[in-house]
């Protein structure tokens, strides 16, 4: 099947040959597992998609995660089909953000260590104001020895 493909790529014109090419990806979706059942028709039916790499899954945070040159949309389309209910992998780890104290970053599902992926604000770089009156802040423990 490989040189059949490679034949055919030589034969076809660049702009057809650059859609067929996908860069590495890893997609992380969470997919509810109950059982072995579960979790084996899960990955066979992402195993056998064309360019998937490796299939990891586990089941203890309902986590499914592929890597290879696939469409993402695809692969959530896959594990759909399967009668499981699925969505993109939506917590990032706790470390990663900066302000974990907003409202709704906590999700009781979540598994420990992770919060929602949520659009936080991110403090400034640039204010120096904030800087200059944290130097003389109450808040600050360094602030009698400046005075």
């Amino acid at each position: 099947m490989g040189a059949l493909r490679y034949l055919a790529n030589l034969c076809t014109v660049e702009s057809i040959r650059s859609k067929r090419r996908r860069s590495m990806q890893t997609v992380e979706i969470k997919v509810k597992m109950d059982c072995d059942g579960c979790e084996r028709r899960v990955k066979n039916a992402v195993k056998y998609m064309e360019g998937v790499k490796t299939v990891e899954i586990n089941r203890k945070q309902s986590r499914l995660t592929v890597n290879g040159y696939v469409d993402p949309n695809k692969v959530l389309r896959k594990v759909k089909n399967t009668g499981k209910r699925a969505e993109f992998w939506p917590y990032i780890p706790h470390n990663v953000v900066h302000y974990s104290y907003t409202s709704q970053a906590y999700d009781k599902k979540a598994p420990p260590g992770f919060v929602k992926n949520l659009t936080q604000a991110l403090p400034s770089t640039n204010a120096t104001e904030e800087r200059i009156m944290f130097l003389f802040s109450e808040d600050n423990p360094n602030a009698c020895s400046i005075m």
